[in-house]
């Protein structure tokens, strides 16, 4: 595999791992605002997704600072990505939730 293939597949490998772990962040704490033990949920949550983020970072770098750099661009990348879509999904929901009171 080329160079620059491998980087590509880096980025792209870190964009799944940040949306794995951004999404996560976010179910994680509409789960938790609802539950009877929320402590328990944003612990459990942390923990596996920091150790599916670790993991795929370690074999997705393997000891290449190009490619864990790559990776790491995907990772952030996936940041911006998951809150633009997760706002509209909060916005839509809010807006359904208004409706819904005006009609009660």
């Amino acid at each position: 595999m080329t160079e620059i293939s491998s980087i590509i597949l880096a980025l792209a490998g870190g964009v799944l791992l940040g949306t794995i772990f951004f999404a996560g962040l976010w179910f994680t704490v509409k789960k938790a605002v609802a539950s009877k033990i929320p402590a328990l949920w944003i612990f459990c949550s942390f923990f596996f997704r920091l150790s599916i983020a670790l993991t795929g970072l370690y074999f997705i770098g393997a000891g290449n600072w190009q490619r864990l750099l790559a990776c790491m661009i995907g990772f952030i990348a996936a940041r911006f990505i998951v809150i633009h879509y997760t706002k509209s999904i909060d916005e839509k929901a809010m807006l359904v939730k208004k409706e819904a009171n005006y009609e009660t």
